[in-house]
């Protein structure tokens, strides 16, 4: 029998089917339109469509978007929050701050969980952890009834200064539970045990109101694979570029809230680090948004400063993604001002842009390519046909005679404003942070990745783009290249130059042997088990901390100073060696090492390709007649010169004039930016 492994990613336009072969590597895809209404079916359309025997599947890896999506539609099941007394408002008032300063009339959104649902009961610990009022279990005992008459769905649990002992949190969990045994409640002192209450009561929050839908879609999959045949352990994607399974969704639903993008920057990582760049950037470019994200050294950053709504931050460790309302269906239009505008705006799935024939009569991105050559008339293998004639009125009418421009001309307008708004964005992500992108190569990637990948890149001065075999599921493909992992930190705020070794050495002890438990609770064996440490510090006076790998045994801390001095000095550009540092806190990254799939290499055989066609294609105002080539027909050693188009099944290649490409033995398409 065949063993194979299937990962699914969830998309706004398509659900992409990534199904590899465990003895040879060989890899197919399939795409089906996603079904917003229920993920799930989408994804047992593809298992259909792809002809997938579940009962050969060792592997079913899933990067989900229903805890993004309900975070932001606030299709929320009722949650309650129980709060010291005196703090329910913590959320209320975040950290009085807005998302656009000087704009008066926009407010922050309200928190997730509404005033009337924030109850509070009488209990305080201090800040050193003594638990000065134990907590009134008389008043907890009638907050679990009122809770238990709202015919709440889930709870969270938030009390002051818990992160530094959590006694009394567990007890009203306890009596919770009494009242209501299957409700899941979450309590800060677990969830997040960390200083910042709005941080630590945020996403405790986010944590409980995502559990119920969650949970609930987890179930249904669960079931609906193990009755197609399936008979192992649903993994899912979460923030960190880990997977989890459904044993810890339960208690750490809100990691899934960045699962759909954390798929594309494992892939992109994984993707560069095997063509020789271990610095890379990510592409994934779709047909609603962009995300970018950053590999240096062969690994992703990581952050924990990030949200899906302003003002209600998530601290789960995250791969860090920027994401921008930039994609193939994204709408061309004028601004007050009389400036093109490209996107956020976006046609969507339905009706998608104009060429799709859908009634939509509004410019896109899509319809841009189309009408300047660089995209076909086919999508999806034929699935998707595209008509030139309703791309070419939609740029006439929403650009070309608005700015009384010529068609082309309108056309590369509309394509240069969407690069642009990319380029800014990979600048926000590179060089906002001490990043060269002369120093990276572009891995790009998603449906029309690859159509604007290399005049990003030569905007930048990135002397290199990979494009992997599949683009359009390169983010599925992620899905198979990843580890159990969880994420374990706590507070440990000490002065640098005075605190002991021995007392961090064990810190980080208790906290391994809480991730071993989790590891082993997740149904990884020992031997498969890797924990890496971590240190936050800073210069003492900042409120923002940088993080340092630590060693397995700590005996002195001035190897970690001089560290955080060097990645400050990375980071801003400046080192203070006479200013005293403190150490703000320090984390566990706890890995159960899943064993890979290879993906197989061929034999580099240089030649130079023959074109299955040729079409005028339109760069920087003039129609050049452009080699077409099949994706499939081109082999490992295959050498070719801009301007040329490829086409396959999943996505589009443009390699403009002046760039030089060729074909290396993983079959990705490396274009040289420069000639």
């Amino acid at each position: 029998m065949s063993r194979i492994r299937v990962a699914v990613d969830v998309g706004g336009t398509f659900t992409d089917i990534c199904i590899m072969d465990e003895d040879s590597g060989a890899i197919r895809i399939e795409k089906t339109a996603s079904t917003p209404d229920d993920p799930m079916q989408a994804i047992m359309n593809g298992v259909e469509q792809g002809r997938i025997d579940l009962s050969e599947v060792t592997m079913f890896s899933h990067g989900t978007t229903v805890a993004t999506n309900a975070l932001i539609t606030r299709r929320l099941p009722r949650t309650a929050m129980v709060c010291s007394e005196g703090f329910r408002d913590v959320v209320e008032i975040r950290r009085a701050n807005k998302e656009d300063l000087w704009d008066t009339y926009k407010d922050v959104a309200k928190p997730y969980i509404p005033r009337r649902d924030r109850l509070t009961v009488r209990e305080r610990v201090s800040a050193e952890g003594t638990i000065l009022e134990a907590l009134d279990e008389e008043a907890a005992r009638r907050v679990a009834e009122i809770l238990k008459k709202r015919q709440v769905k889930s709870i969270a649990v938030c009390f002051m200064n818990s992160y530094v002992n959590g006694a009394n949190e567990r007890r009203m969990r306890e009596i919770l539970k009494e009242a209501m045994p299957d409700l899941p409640v979450s309590i800060s002192s677990e969830v997040m045990p960390e200083i910042f209450e709005h941080e630590r009561f945020s996403t405790t929050m986010a944590n409980a109101v995502c559990a119920p839908v969650v949970v609930d879609y987890v179930s249904r999959l669960g079931e609906r694979l193990a009755d197609a045949g399936y008979k192992r352990d649903l993994l899912l994607l979460h923030s960190g570029g880990g997977v989890m399974t459904p044993a810890s969704v339960r208690d750490f639903s809100a990691r899934l809230a960045g699962s759909g993008i954390a798929a594309g920057a494992i892939a992109s990582r994984f993707i560069g680090n095997l063509c020789g760049f271990p610095n890379s950037i990510g592409f994934d470019m779709g047909g609603t948004s962009t995300d970018v994200s950053l590999a240096w050294n062969g690994e992703s950053r990581i952050t924990k400063d990030w949200y899906i709504e302003f003002g209600y931050p998530i601290r789960f460790p995250s791969i860090e993604v920027l994401t921008i309302g930039a994609g193939g269906g994204s709408l061309a239009w004028q601004d007050e001002g009389g400036s093109l505008r490209n996107g956020p705006q976006s046609a969507g799935a339905f009706r998608g842009p104009a060429c799709y024939k859908n009634g939509n009569r509004t410019a896109t991105n899509t319809d841009a390519n189309v009408v300047l050559g660089r995209l076909g008339t086919s999508l999806a293998g034929g699935k998707i046909t595209l008509d030139p004639a309703l791309a070419t009125q939609a740029v006439q009418e929403t650009v070309a005679e608005p700015f009384g421009m010529e068609l082309h001309q309108a056309a590369e307008a509309i394509i240069a404003v969407a690069n642009a708004n990319m380029g800014n964005a990979v600048r926000l992500l590179s060089i906002s942070r001490g990043y060269d992108p002369r120093d990276f190569a572009l891995v790009a990637f998603g449906g029309a990745g690859a159509l604007h990948g290399a005049a990003v890149a030569k905007e930048l001065s990135i002397p290199t783009v990979i494009v992997p075999p599949n683009p359009g599921v390169t983010s599925a493909l992620g899905c198979l290249l990843v580890d159990v992992q969880h994420d374990f930190s706590e507070s440990f705020m000490a002065d640098a130059s005075t605190v002991s070794p021995a007392e961090m050495q064990a810190a980080f002890v208790l906290m391994e042997k809480q991730a071993v438990e989790r590891l082993g609770h997740e149904g990884v064996a020992q031997e498969d088990m890797a924990l890496q440490r971590t240190v936050e510090m800073m210069y003492q006076g900042q409120w923002r901390s940088l993080a340092v790998s630590a060693p397995a045994r700590i005996e002195s801390i001035c190897p970690l100073i001089e560290a955080f001095h060097n990645e400050h000095e990375r980071e801003f550009n400046y080192r203070r060696e006479d200013a005293p540092v403190s150490i703000f806190r320090i984390a566990v990254k706890a890995i159960g090492i899943v064993p890979k799939a290879e993906i197989p290499r061929h034999e580099v055989l240089p030649h130079v390709p023959e074109p299955l066609g040729r079409r005028g294609v339109w760069f920087d105002g003039v129609s050049h007649d452009a080699a077409v080539y099949e994706r499939d027909q081109l082999s490992a050693g295959a050498a070719f010169a801009g301007p040329a188009i490829v086409e396959q099944f999943d996505s589009t290649t443009v390699v403009p004039p002046g760039m030089s490409a060729t074909v290396d033995g993983f079959l990705n398409i490396l274009i040289v930016t420069k000639g």
